[in-house]
């Protein structure tokens, strides 16, 4: 069944992904979209040099988005095969990952939730290694100056900031207050540096005027995207249906398993409220919500008993986002 071919881990998956990837991408390519950004959009302190770099070439702006796409599938799958964030060996992580970005075919091109998205899964890895460490200082620091470097290339990446604050919390078994320091020290420091910088080239104001209207500027393309909306309340229905699944399987999970998943629970939380109640926050965000919503999926797909339902839900995912192809434009 389709199901069966997209978890397998057979070694042919790794180069048949990223081609059902480009197919599922295939309109883009022959038609490359430019995202309509707002002023300053493009101008976060470490996004800008690619926007100057590629921003007068659709093509290369296409490819690069799906060139990050890609690797940011194999670090899904990588982080599924470090932690047992789903205790079974299954390629599922990198390939829904693909399925479920390519949904948003307005983000078919490079934007700065991409780079940002892979230094946030860093820090995502690095938080992890917290688990059950007595002093687990190195992985704060990492952690936090890895969402911060995230929060250079698009700035809204701030708000994920208090789900990493819990999360340090809840994995290590330090009880004192110095990790919670160091690691706002370590999401500190990259914007010190950048600061730094713009203040030593006399550019400072005009880089927080640039955050400013990153937080500021209304930017919704919900309302008009029809096919967006249709395709939101199948991924919030799948969000539903693998929460329960959660539920039921909470107290036969490991202890580490359980807290991975709340900390998946608080990003997805911090990307929602970004969404609702940051103005100039808008689809891109989707991108970040789609890495805990992928492991969600991935766990109610494959400890679904009922073969049926598993196998009908995920068919009737993989036609929406190829219906989608068609419709969005």
């Amino acid at each position: 069944m389709l199901l069966n071919a997209f978890k397998s881990n057979r070694a042919v998956n790794y180069i048949l992904f990223p081609f059902i990837g480009l197919l599922l991408w295939g309109r883009s390519l022959i038609h490359p979209p430019s995202y309509p950004f707002y002023i300053s959009e493009p101008e976060n302190f470490l996004y800008s040099p690619v926007e100057k770099l590629l921003g007068l070439f659709p093509y290369l702006e296409f490819i690069t988005g799906f060139v990050i796409l890609i690797v940011l599938s194999f670090m899904m799958l990588y982080l599924n095969n470090r932690y047992s964030i789903v205790r079974e060996q299954t390629m599922l992580p990198m390939s829904l990952f693909i399925i479920l970005v390519s949904g948003f075919t307005g983000m078919h091109t490079i934007h700065p939730v991409y780079p940002a998205a892979i230094f946030l899964l860093l820090a995502i890895f690095r938080l992890f290694s917290a688990f059950d460490l007595i002093k687990p200082y190195a992985s704060a620091f990492d952690a936090g100056f890895f969402l911060g470097v995230a929060s250079l290339f698009y700035f809204s990446s701030i708000i994920l900031f208090p789900a990493f604050i819990i999360g340090i919390g809840i994995l290590s078994r330090e009880s004192q207050w110095r990790k919670f320091v160091i690691i706002f020290i370590g999401f500190l420091l990259p914007f010190l540096f950048a600061f730094s910088y713009a203040f030593l080239s006399g550019e400072w104001l005009e880089y927080l005027k640039i955050l400013e209207l990153n937080s500021i500027t209304p930017s919704n393309h919900f309302k008009t995207n029809h096919s967006l909306q249709v395709y939101t309340a199948y991924l919030v229905l799948l969000l539903f249906i693998g929460s329960l699944k959660i539920l039921q399987q909470y107290d036969t999970k490991k202890v580490s398993t359980r807290r991975y998943f709340i900390i998946f629970f608080l990003i997805f939380l911090c990307s929602v409220v970004g969404i609702i109640f940051i103005p100039a926050v808008s689809i891109e965000m989707l991108i970040i919500s789609a890495i805990p919503l992928t492991f969600l999926i991935t766990n109610f797909l494959i400890f679904q008993q009922n073969k049926f339902w598993r196998e009908l839900l995920f068919a009737l995912l993989f036609i929406l986002v190829i219906a989608i192809q068609f419709f969005s434009f």
